[in-house]
């Protein structure tokens, strides 16, 4: 069974930083690509950035020079560094994997960027 789960959210000023992580387990990690959404509250979910097992990474426009995505396939994790966070990335921040032709997800971790 595969299972994601989200760490690393909290509150922080503009302009600062946070590092979220995802552990999973139940796939093969290092055949998948991985991805973190994220979902303003009222608002749709929307991809961040992803990562191919490889290590290639895309990003949204919003967060590109700020965030950094990166993985590690002995440990099974995906990590999200967030740099220069302004108000408009809050949110809660997903972990999310297509399996078998279906998208799995954490539970989320809150991030909130105020003053």
């Amino acid at each position: 069974q595969v299972h994601l789960v989200e760490s690393g959210g909290g509150l922080v000023q503009p302009g600062g930083s946070l590092r979220l992580s995802c552990s999973a387990s139940g796939i093969n990690f290092r055949l998948y690509t991985m991805n973190w959404y994220r979902q303003p509250t009222g608002k749709q979910r929307e991809l961040v950035a992803n990562i191919t097992g490889g290590g290639a990474a895309n990003y949204a426009d919003s967060v590109k020079g700020r965030f950094t995505i990166s993985r590690d396939n002995v440990w099974n994790r995906v990590f999200l560094q967030m740099n220069s966070l302004k108000p408009e990335d809050t949110g809660a921040y997903y972990c999310n994997v297509h399996y078998h032709n279906r998208p799995y997800w954490g539970r989320g971790t809150q991030v909130t960027v105020d003053s």
